[in-house]
Protein backbone atom coordinates (compact mmCIF):
# COMPACT_ATOMS: atom_id res chain seq x y z
CA UNK A 1 0.00 0.00 0.00
CA UNK A 2 1.68 3.54 -0.87
CA UNK A 3 0.53 6.64 0.58
CA UNK A 4 0.43 10.07 -0.80
CA UNK A 5 2.53 11.46 1.88
CA UNK A 6 5.37 9.31 3.87
CA UNK A 7 4.87 7.28 6.15
CA UNK A 8 6.40 6.24 9.10
CA UNK A 9 9.69 8.34 8.85
CA UNK A 10 11.33 5.39 8.64
CA UNK A 11 11.20 3.84 12.06
CA UNK A 12 8.42 1.83 11.38
CA UNK A 13 8.58 -1.24 9.01
CA UNK A 14 6.38 -0.44 5.83
CA UNK A 15 4.60 -3.72 6.09
CA UNK A 16 3.12 -2.85 9.47
CA UNK A 17 2.00 1.08 8.69
CA UNK A 18 -1.29 0.42 7.77
CA UNK A 19 -1.70 -1.86 11.21
CA UNK A 20 -0.41 1.20 12.99
CA UNK A 21 -2.52 3.46 11.25
CA UNK A 22 -5.39 1.91 11.99
CA UNK A 23 -4.92 0.98 15.25
CA UNK A 24 -4.01 5.26 16.38
CA UNK A 25 -7.48 6.06 14.16
CA UNK A 26 -9.84 3.94 16.48
CA UNK A 27 -7.80 5.30 19.54
CA UNK A 28 -8.19 8.36 18.25
CA UNK A 29 -11.97 7.67 17.81
CA UNK A 30 -12.51 5.84 21.17
CA UNK A 31 -10.46 8.39 22.91
CA UNK A 32 -12.67 11.44 21.25
CA UNK A 33 -16.30 9.44 22.15
CA UNK A 34 -14.70 8.70 25.86
CA UNK A 35 -13.44 12.96 26.08
CA UNK A 36 -17.57 13.71 24.46
CA UNK A 37 -18.87 11.90 27.32
CA UNK A 38 -16.90 13.12 30.04
CA UNK A 39 -17.72 16.85 28.95
CA UNK A 40 -21.74 15.35 29.02
CA UNK A 41 -20.91 14.09 32.61
CA UNK A 42 -18.91 16.55 33.65
CA UNK A 43 -21.33 19.45 32.48
CA UNK A 44 -23.95 17.31 34.84
CA UNK A 45 -22.03 17.16 37.76
CA UNK A 46 -20.22 20.08 37.95
CA UNK A 47 -17.50 18.01 40.53
CA UNK A 48 -13.72 18.07 40.61
CA UNK A 49 -13.81 14.73 40.00
CA UNK A 50 -15.45 14.82 36.62
CA UNK A 51 -13.47 17.64 35.66
CA UNK A 52 -10.51 15.44 36.68
CA UNK A 53 -11.69 12.59 34.81
CA UNK A 54 -12.70 14.81 31.60
CA UNK A 55 -8.85 16.27 31.95
CA UNK A 56 -7.36 12.88 31.95
CA UNK A 57 -9.74 11.69 28.46
CA UNK A 58 -8.52 14.88 26.83
CA UNK A 59 -5.36 14.15 27.37
CA UNK A 60 -5.84 10.74 25.77
CA UNK A 61 -7.24 12.55 22.81
CA UNK A 62 -4.20 14.26 22.05
CA UNK A 63 -2.18 11.31 22.64
CA UNK A 64 -3.84 10.31 19.89
CA UNK A 65 -3.30 12.90 17.85
CA UNK A 66 0.35 13.64 18.76
CA UNK A 67 0.41 9.67 17.31
CA UNK A 68 -0.80 10.11 14.22
CA UNK A 69 1.41 13.07 13.65
CA UNK A 70 4.43 11.11 14.42
CA UNK A 71 3.52 8.29 12.17
CA UNK A 72 3.06 11.08 9.34
CA UNK A 73 6.26 12.64 9.85
CA UNK A 74 4.56 15.65 11.33
CA UNK A 75 6.03 15.44 15.13
CA UNK A 76 9.83 14.82 15.34
CA UNK A 77 10.26 10.83 17.74
CA UNK A 78 11.73 13.59 20.38
CA UNK A 79 9.10 15.30 20.62
CA UNK A 80 6.51 12.68 20.62
CA UNK A 81 8.23 11.09 23.60
CA UNK A 82 8.52 14.23 25.46
CA UNK A 83 4.89 14.45 24.96
CA UNK A 84 3.37 10.96 25.40
CA UNK A 85 5.35 10.13 28.90
CA UNK A 86 4.62 13.31 30.23
CA UNK A 87 1.25 12.69 29.72
CA UNK A 88 1.44 9.46 30.87
CA UNK A 89 2.59 11.07 34.20
CA UNK A 90 0.05 13.63 34.44
CA UNK A 91 -2.63 11.18 33.30
CA UNK A 92 -1.07 9.04 36.40
CA UNK A 93 -1.06 11.79 39.12
CA UNK A 94 -4.51 13.17 38.09
CA UNK A 95 -6.15 9.91 38.65
CA UNK A 96 -4.54 9.44 41.57
CA UNK A 97 -5.35 12.43 42.80
CA UNK A 98 -9.08 11.99 41.72
CA UNK A 99 -8.98 8.95 44.13
CA UNK A 100 -7.26 10.75 46.43
CA UNK A 101 -10.23 13.64 46.86
CA UNK A 102 -12.44 10.85 46.91
CA UNK A 103 -13.85 11.44 50.45
CA UNK A 104 -14.23 7.70 52.10
CA UNK A 105 -17.51 9.22 53.95
CA UNK A 106 -19.00 9.40 50.26
CA UNK A 107 -20.58 5.77 50.12
CA UNK A 108 -23.89 5.03 51.96
CA UNK A 109 -23.81 2.18 53.92
CA UNK A 110 -21.52 2.05 57.10
CA UNK A 111 -19.21 -0.56 58.13
CA UNK A 112 -21.05 -1.75 61.12
CA UNK A 113 -24.26 -1.96 58.74
CA UNK A 114 -23.78 -5.65 57.80
CA UNK A 115 -27.15 -6.77 60.00
CA UNK A 116 -24.72 -8.55 63.03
Amino acid sequence: MQFPIPVGGGWVDPQLTPILLVVIVLAAIGTTVLFCCGVVAYSRRRSRRYLLITAVLGLLVIRSIVGLGTVFGLVPMTVHHLVEHGFDFSIAVLVLYAVYRSSPGSQRRSLGSDGD
